[in-house]
């Protein structure tokens, strides 16, 4: 992560990402939101089922941090955890009624922390190793990443025009 974000900054970029998805995606039918025309990248479908398992993954870490004393994590691989969804199956406006929904909850959590809740650690485990980690770690993380593929649909809704 390049700098280090505010809290009030990761609540903006987690609100706002999806409303730029939503803005992107608004006019395509579903045969363009689940194009794979090219096999090396994912359709737009299956980046929002990757978006989903991150926000399953890192928003609960967030939510254990925060509601724990001192917890002892097990980090999880969002792509394993992809693995135990139905999100790729999904069609593209359901998945993401669902994908807002749970932005929408996640932000309630959010939204009233105080700075001592965004700073609670835990211990988190990674391949075996130690990290320390906070709710404000998380929140910049999971906002950068998304940033990262709504930038990426940007880039193919703009080569499909």
């Amino acid at each position: 992560m390049a700098k280090h974000l505010t809290s009030d900054q990761i609540i903006n970029l987690l609100e706002t990402l999806p409303q730029r998805m939503a803005e992107l995606t608004g006019g395509l039918t579903s045969d363009q939101l689940h194009d794979r025309s090219d096999p090396d990248t994912w359709s737009m479908n299956e980046i929002l089922a990757h978006l989903r398992t991150c926000a399953d993954v890192w928003g609960g870490c967030i939510h254990t941090i925060v509601t724990e004393d001192r917890p002892v994590i097990r980090a999880v691989n969002p792509r394993t955890w992809a693995r135990s969804t139905n999100y790729e199956e999904l069609a593209f406006r359901q998945s993401f009624a669902a994908f807002t929904t749970q932005r929408a909850d996640l932000l309630a959590f959010l939204r009233p922390l105080n700075p001592g809740q965004w700073a609670r650690t835990a211990t988190v485990y990674v391949a075996g190793r130690p990290f320390e980690r906070t709710p404000l770690y998380y929140g910049q993380w999971l906002g950068e990443h998304e940033r990262s593929h709504v930038k990426h649909i940007e880039r193919m809704v703009k080569s499909r025009r």
